[in-house]
């Protein structure tokens, strides 16, 4: 720029200035705003909810399956042995079914565990089923021979690791309080842009008009950074969290309450995303000129006190791996920080 406006930008005024009620309505007005938009943003969630609770829910009946489930590699007589899914089975194969949850066959209710000789049949309509080769017999009944099971060959077959992986629930409304709160938390997250808008609304007033001007690189950036936070706790830091924690109640009888979990998942990916804002703040602070560098450099060392009392907060357990598990990525990120005042930061000039 020529020098005519760098003296423009060093003469230009800050906004005017509010009085204190002023302040006031300005936040009554962003907050409303806010509360508006969070709730059309739970509905929309509310919608999906059950599929918000089985993602979230992929790591811990993960880790319950693998802490229950013992895995034996397949070896025959003949070497020729394999498992074949329901979809390669072909008519007039013979097996034994085994019913994995309680079974009502018309008004009969087969326990769970159940077994019973079965066989590949097509019915009338040409269609392979699978049909029992032998009676059932219940306390009060003889379930008889050829009663089609509840196995649908057509559907999709999908192997999973998360099969035998349960959470509990204690009183009829904890579900339905669990769904709210699944989609409150995913209501915020998915708010986090809106939010952090009227946060710089609030703000912008008492900044000069370039430093205004970065609002749009401050939303992308800590949107962004918001979403790698909080898939980074999802994927990197909470399965081995809560594998070690289940690893910890091997002598105990597992019993984990789905509302505890889910309040401990969100909260742990609520605070990584925040924390990764480190760097889309230190932008714009080093861009006005409130932090440098060589400020952030010296202050190392107060720095990583303040991490590990957070990573002490936030991580599940108090143990050094785990510790250290979520005090890494915030040393990383102050280190990133640094890089990003060198590179975008500049004095800040106050006009007396």
């Amino acid at each position: 720029m020529d020098s005519s406006e760098v003296e423009n930008e060093l003469i230009e005024e800050p906004g005017k200035a509010m009085a204190f009620m002023e302040h006031l309505d300005e936040f009554r007005k962003r907050l409303i705003r806010s509360i508006i938009f969070i709730t059309i943003a739970f509905l929309l969630c509310w919608s999906v909810s059950d599929k918000i609770y089985n993602f979230l829910a992929i790591p811990v009946q993960r880790a319950i399956s693998q802490q229950q489930n013992n895995f034996i590699e397949i070896e025959g007589l003949s070497g020729d042995e394999k498992i074949l899914k329901l979809d390669n089975l072909k008519e007039n194969d013979e097996g034994r079914f085994v019913f994995e949850t309680p079974t009502k066959l018309g008004v009969i209710l087969v326990p769970n565990g159940t077994s019973v000789k079965a066989k590949v049949i097509k019915d009338k309509e040409g269609i392979l089923r699978l049909y029992t080769n032998e009676a059932i017999y219940t306390k009060v009944a003889i379930i008889p021979q050829g009663i089609k099971l509840p196995i649908d060959f057509n559907a999709k077959i999908e192997s999973s690791a998360t099969d035998g992986g349960k959470l509990i629930v204690t009183t009829a409304t904890e579900s339905f309080t669990l769904f709210v709160t699944v989609s409150l938390y995913a209501a915020i997250a998915l708010s986090i842009p809106f939010l952090l808008l009227q946060i710089w609304g609030f703000i912008a007033p008492a900044l000069y008009k370039h430093e205004r001007s970065y609002v749009t690189p401050f939303i992308l950036l800590s949107t962004i950074s918001f979403v790698i936070g909080a898939a980074f706790a999802y994927y990197i830091l909470f399965p081995p969290a809560v594998a070690y924690l289940l690893w910890l109640g091997n002598d105990f009888s597992l019993m984990l309450r789905a509302s505890d979990y889910f309040d401990f998942i969100t909260l742990i990916m609520l605070a990584m995303g925040i924390i990764f804002q480190m760097p889309a703040v230190t932008y714009v602070l080093s861009r006005i000129g409130l932090v440098s560098a060589g400020l952030l450099a010296r202050s190392w060392k107060l720095a990583i006190v303040v991490i590990l009392i957070v990573a002490a907060v936030v991580s599940p357990t108090g143990d050094v791996p785990n510790l250290m598990l979520f005090a890494a990525p915030m040393m990383i990120l102050y280190l990133v920080s640094i890089f990003v005042a060198w590179i975008f930061g500049k004095e800040r000039k106050i006009v007396a």
